[in-house]
């Protein structure tokens, strides 16, 4: 019987020796169960999905340039955006006056909280 002589081998060649190498036949691509790619109604139901889409096309349709116009106005004398007064219509059915002194604060503090979106 043959004793084996167990050979020394360098930090390199240890570092490699403990990369797993693809087996026969597999061409290193990624793992075909794995999920990489998520629909933009996530893992939820589709139907949701189209009916919230189609609810936000609805709301935020085009307006008359008058109507824009007051409300841009109106916005800007309260110090805050077009699309934050017009969401608080939207979702309230309010039109903020001057007076409402804590829902505006309320608004403002809340945009610290969210991503900026850039205009191209």
């Amino acid at each position: 019987m043959r004793l084996r002589r167990q050979r020394r081998i360098g930090p390199l060649a240890a570092a490699t020796a403990r990369v797993r190498l693809p087996s026969a036949g597999h061409n290193g691509g990624p793992p075909l169960e794995e999920e990489t790619h998520t629909p933009p109604w996530g893992k939820g139901e589709i139907q949701r999905f189209l009916h919230w889409k189609r609810a936000h096309a609805e709301v935020w349709k085009k307006v008359s340039p008058d109507v824009m116009r007051f409300r841009m106005e109106k916005a800007d004398r309260l110090g805050l955006t077009y699309e934050e007064y017009t969401l608080e219509i939207l979702e309230r059915g309010i039109h903020l006056q001057v007076e409402d002194v804590e829902r505006i604060a309320a608004i403002k503090a809340a945009r610290k909280g969210r991503r900026r979106r850039r205009h191209a």
